[in-house]
Parts: structure tokens; sequence; C-alpha cells
């Protein structure tokens, strides 16, 4: 039996946390012994399996010289006490602390997997330079580097992070199964205060500034007095909840635009809504466009790495310059002021093939890595 240990800095809502959850509940017991290790204060802690999840005291997203320095040390603690033969890693505080607490401890395989980067082209030169040069230190340490989507790839390479030979692609998996969703569309509606014939527009995803969702509440308050039955939704909590829910109250957009906060019926939103918009500055793959597209919504976004990958510009959505709001908002004006050409997207979107974004394909890949990777230090499964 391997023992396989993720790390992940935190168990919040996202993708690269619900994807980590379900690869420890879903590898094959017969083969693998996972457990997630995590900082402490994850709203997903509670659906981490009972004995699955261990908990890194000092780990935590803000940069702090000597808290990290504890966690590295509590980090190979850990593994030394745990001596699992595979650590994965994730999110970039955990990647980097502890791909090196893992080196420090003797693991035989190292992986790391790119759920998007910890720089962004919001960042000073001197920031962002000092993470890539961190990416490339630690990549120095991995046995194989993996991405979620072929962009976040390219980008790795144009930055010279880790030795391509390691590359793999493995993409963001969702349930596609679940989608669409079967819901009473109306009466879903009406339980958010919205009627048959409005337009709903809906969001997903943290109310952070790598989200940037102020962005969604300015097209919303300059559509709105030309699209009389828009209706913006965006889903989703995080640091900036409150301040946008005072914003919109302040700026007199109740009856337009509602932030609803933390939700577990986003599947049933999208089968709700009409349009769905992403205005991210930075991205992996964002496994709530994956879930849009197998549920037929045409989609606005702007273009960070991942959603290149699967939204073609003009055919199942439109795909802007990052941050240019005013071509965001074109692009939803648009789609809100013209029912047919919302219905071609919306069915060229329903085609888009995601048959790679399979949660389950997902697991297997990465069953398969494992295996390899062990294999080539000869240890055996």
């Amino acid at each position: 039996m391997v023992k396989v240990a993720h790390i992940i800095t935190r168990l919040d809502f996202g993708g690269a946390q619900g994807n980590t959850l379900y690869t420890a509940a879903r590898l094959n017991r017969e083969r693998f012994d996972a457990v997630i290790i995590a900082g402490p204060g994850g709203m997903l802690d509670v659906k981490a399996e009972p004995g699955r999840l261990v908990t890194a005291e000092r780990l935590g997203r803000d940069i702090s010289p000597l808290t990290d320095l504890a966690a590295f040390f509590e980090l190979r603690a850990l593994l030394k006490k745990m001596k699992p033969e595979v650590v994965h890693t994730h999110s970039s505080k955990a990647g980097i602390l502890g791909r090196l607490a893992a080196a420090s401890a003797g693991v035989p395989v190292i992986i790391h997997t790119f759920h998007g980067f910890g720089f962004h082209p919001a960042q000073s030169a001197l920031k962002r330079n000092f993470f890539i040069l961190l990416e490339k230190f630690c990549a120095r340490f991995c046995d194989a580097l993996v991405f979620v989507s072929s962009a976040n790839m390219e980008t790795a390479r144009a930055a010279g992070i880790g030795a391509p030979a390691k590359y793999r692609l493995i993409r963001s998996g969702v349930k596609l199964g679940s989608y669409p969703a079967k819901i009473d569309r109306a009466a879903k509606r009406a339980a958010l205060g919205l009627r048959p014939e409005d337009v709903v527009v809906l969001s997903i995803g943290n109310a952070k500034p790598q989200k940037n969702p102020g962005h969604f509440l300015e097209a919303a308050a300059r559509l709105a007095p030309r699209h009389p039955k828009a209706r913006f939704v965006f889903a989703g909590g995080g640091e900036q909840l409150e301040a946008l829910q005072a914003e919109v109250l302040a700026r007199g957009l109740g009856g337009t635009c509602q932030f609803v906060g933390w939700r577990e019926d986003s599947g049933e939103l999208l089968a709700a809504s009409d349009i769905f918009a992403l205005t991210s500055l930075w991205e992996g793959l964002p496994r709530s466009l994956v879930e849009a597209f197998k549920t037929g919504l045409p989609a606005v976004c702007y273009s960070t790495d991942g959603v290149s990958d699967i939204l073609k510009d003009g055919v199942n959505g439109y795909r802007l310059p990052l941050g240019d709001l005013d071509a965001f908002c074109a692009a939803l004006d648009r789609l809100l002021g013209d029912a047919g050409l919302r219905a071609g997207m919306a069915k060229a979107a329903a085609a888009t093939d995601l048959a790679g974004f399979d949660i389950d394909l997902m697991v297997r890949q990465q069953e398969e890595l494992y295996a390899e990777l062990l294999g080539r230090k000869g240890l055996k499964i």
C-alpha cells in the first residue's frame, strides 16, 4: 500500500480544494492510502473523510517569514512521521513549503500541481520575478509538474520553470454527469427573486482580488439601464463580499445585482441562468467555466490562462483582453440584446468537447502518474 500525502494551504472553497478532497477520497484503496495535510480553519474541512485530514497549525495563506519557517519544520516533522512514498502539493504557499519539506524529509516521489500561479501580471516586476525564482528553485525537487491547462503549461515553459520533460497535463476535473442540473427553473429563479422573463448573468468564484468581482458589479451598473430585464448574480464568498454587498445598495442596484455568498447549489444556479461571466485576472483553469459550458451557457470572460483552452472567441462565448472592462461590457451587451445570438452560442457551449475534464478521469491519471514515478524509483505498488 502506497502512502500519499496531499498538501494544500487550506481547504477553502475552490477548484484546487475540491479536486484534492475528491482525489483523496477516490484513489484506489487497494493501492493507495491518501491523507490531506492542510492549514487550519478551512470551510471545507468538514468535507474530508474522518481520519484523512491532518492539520498543519502553522500553515497559512499570508506571507510571514517566521511563521512560514515554523510551517516548514512542522510539515517536515509530519512527513518524517508519516513516511509517505508520494507527496503531492497544491496551491502556491503549500507548494513551496511542502516541496521543500518533502525533499528535506527524504520523500521518494514529489509532485506539484499548478492550479494557476502565485505570480501574475498585476504584481510589480520585483514581486513577480521573486515568485518565479521560488518556483524555479522548488521545481528542482519535483519528479513531475502537473498543469490543469495547456496555457498554464506554456506560461511555466516561457518562465523557465522546471524541465519540460517533467510536465504533465491533468485537467481540473468536474463531475460532468451532474450537469446540466435538473431543476424547476421558474421555482429556482423565484427563490432568488428573479422573474421567468429575466436574462440572468451568473458568475461563480471567490469574492477576492483574483476574481475581480468589482468588474462584475461595474458591468451590472453600466448595462442595467440598457437592458431592463438583465439580472446579475455573483455566487461566492470571501474577503470582499460584505463591501460588495454594501456597494450594490449604495449604488441603487439592489433590484439588479446580488452577491449571494457561498452556495452549495452552483449547478442549479447555472441551470437557472442564461449567460456565464468571469472577470478573473488570473486562473489555472476555472472549473465553473467547464460547468457553465456543460450546462449550455455562453460565456464572457477575460482571457486568463485556462480560459483560452476551451473558450473559442465568437463561438461559445467571448474572450476579452485581460482587465478591459469596456470590451467586457460590449460583449455582454451583445449577448444580452440578441436572443438569437445567445441561443446560438448556448448551443455551441453545450457542444464543447469536455471529455478531458471528467473528474474520475483526473483521478485515474493521477494514479497512473504515481505508479510511473514510483516505478522509476524502484518502488512497487
